[in-house]
């Protein structure tokens, strides 16, 4: 006689583990408050790179606007308008702007070695970059340097 062993109901009841039901959907209440405020801070740092990045390319359209510009008075407002151009094509708003021309080359006598140096720096409100709301500003700064042509008049 062969004898059967079967399982009874209480003894598979004992293994099922009933306290862990809803661990999973508890666990993810309490991490995801955590990891969305972490997404949020890459976005924003993200953000933050790419505004420098326009504010650099900014900075160079400058510096290049003012070597080719004829005299050193036409210089600075040359510049300021190749840099206001490339942060509004780039869609970056900042509340305030500077363009800062060093325009000592164009002292230098022809045929010598010179150059221009513009540095811009705009103030970025956060909420423009990220959520809108969230308090703060931020300042980019960035300087290019362009060469003057050594035999072009001064």
């Amino acid at each position: 006689m062969t004898t059967r062993q079967v399982a009874s109901p209480q003894r598979r009841s004992a293994h099922t583990p009933r306290r862990d039901r809803g661990s999973a959907t508890l666990e993810m209440t309490v991490l995801a408050p955590g990891l969305l405020a972490l997404l949020s801070l890459v976005i924003v740092a993200g953000r933050i790179v790419v505004a420098h990045g326009a504010v650099e390319q900014a900075s160079a359209a400058a510096a290049r606007a003012a070597s080719v510009a004829r005299t050193a008075g036409t210089a600075g407002p040359a510049a300021q308008a190749a840099a206001r151009d490339v942060l509004v094509g780039q869609n970056l708003r900042c509340s305030s702007m500077s363009v800062d021309v060093n325009t000592a080359g164009f002292a230098v006598p022809v045929g010598q070695a010179a150059d221009v140096a513009a540095q811009v720096s705009c103030q970025v409100d956060l909420a423009s970059l990220s959520v809108p709301g969230m308090p703060g500003t931020t300042t980019l700064t960035s300087t290019s340097v362009s060469v003057l042509d050594r035999f072009r008049s001064r």
